[in-house]
């Protein structure tokens, strides 16, 4: 029975040992038997952990560099972050847009409509020609006192921001322009710093020069706040008349004009201007003699003399029509203006009004003879 387990432990393969190397095939003539079903191999179960996404072995113990794209920009420690350089579309159309060039103290400090704020202000034309330059403009804002471009974009400023403002020329000085730096539909690039904002004072505490035109509050003033307040109070009508001049509303302007003569019979600029409605209005009779009251009291003053002799020149044509007019209404379109002299009329003829009166001298005659020879 020994020779017989030899026999077949010499007739059957070896036990396989995973080496690393392929196995080897067994000898010719030996035909492979199975392996023994009670031979122990390990297998894998299928819910296992699936080990595919671990990392390579020699890669164990690198330290991961994230991606570039999610890198950080090199930065000095002691430098200020970079202000965003993206364009704002304020309104959404393309025609007013903002940048930020130094950013300010955050967005709780900007301010809100009806607090007065002061900006610098530098304002450039489309080819770089500065035509306004401010480095301590105030104004209330939301009230409208300047551009609106400026004051739609100051409501989106921080306190000490530095902003780009790019503006069609319809938030600026539109389709009039401003004599004679800004010419009709120009856009305008302006450089503003928000320097301050603050709450508007209380109007008691306001002085007569800063207290509010025509305010409602009962407040007492002096004589000479009096005077202040009615030459801001001039200025202003002043201005308007300016700008509704501009706009063809002659009415308006006209009215402004005659309020500031009310207070100032002598104030040139309101002068000019009411003689250039009245001119507007084709109104040169009365234009002429308050143009020239203006002229008066400022001799030197060109524009006035410029505009004095081109209305006179306007007024003498307007006469030469009207005169040609009333001469063909009245059936003479003659030039000369005597009498035409009736060619056909004889030197010699005698007037159907002697005529006439020899003839009833003669009928009187005839009468009394009649009668002188009755009574005979």
């Amino acid at each position: 029975m020994a020779s017989s387990g030899e026999e077949a432990s010499a007739g059957s393969p070896a036990p396989v040992v995973d080496t690393g190397t392929a196995p080897s095939c067994p000898e010719p003539g030996l035909s492979p038997t199975p392996p023994d079903s009670t031979e122990d191999f390990e297998v894998l179960e299928e819910d296992e952990d699936d080990l595919s996404e671990l990392p390579p072995l020699e890669d164990v113990g690198r330290v991961r560099e994230p991606p570039e794209d999610a890198r950080c920009p090199e930065q000095d420690p002691g430098e200020a972050p970079e202000a965003p350089q993206e364009w704002l579309d304020v309104l959404g159309n393309g025609l007013l847009k903002k940048k930020t060039l130094v950013p300010g103290r955050g967005a709780e400090s900007r301010p809100r409509k009806g607090q007065e704020v002061t900006v610098r202000l530098r304002a450039a034309l489309e080819d770089g020609s500065v035509v306004e330059e401010d480095p301590g403009l105030a104004f209330t804002l939301g009230d409208c006192d300047v551009l609106q471009a400026l004051d739609l974009c100051v409501q989106l400023l921080e306190v000490g921001e530095t902003a780009l403002i790019v503006s069609d020329a319809k938030y600026c000085y539109g389709s009039h322009g401003r004599s004679p730096d800004i010419p009709p539909n120009a856009a305008l690039t302006l450089e503003v710093e928000l320097l301050e904002a603050r709450d508007g004072p209380d109007l008691e505490l306001l002085s007569g020069k800063e207290k509010v035109i025509g305010s409602s509050s009962k407040v007492d003033f002096s004589p000479d706040e009096e005077a202040e307040l009615l030459d801001v109070k001039v200025k202003c009508l002043n201005n308007l008349a300016a700008s509704q001049l501009k706009l063809d509303h002659y009415e308006a302007a006209l009215k402004s004009c005659n309020l500031v003569l009310e207070h100032q019979p002598g104030n040139i600029k309101a002068l000019f201007r009411k003689g250039k409605v009245l001119a507007q209005q084709g109104e040169y009779r009365e234009a002429i003699p308050i143009l020239k009251a203006a002229l008066k009291l400022e001799p030197s003053n060109k524009t006035i003399h410029a505009e004095l002799s081109k209305l006179v020149k306007k007024h003498a044509d307007q006469k030469t029509v009207e005169t040609e007019m009333y001469r063909k209404m009245l059936g003479n379109p003659s030039a000369g203006g005597a009498p035409v002299k009736c060619k056909d009329k004889l030197p010699w003829s005698i007037p159907w009004k002697w005529l006439f009166g020899a003839t009833a001298i003669a009928l009187g005659g005839v009468a009394l003879s009649v009668v002188i020879a009755a009574r005979n």
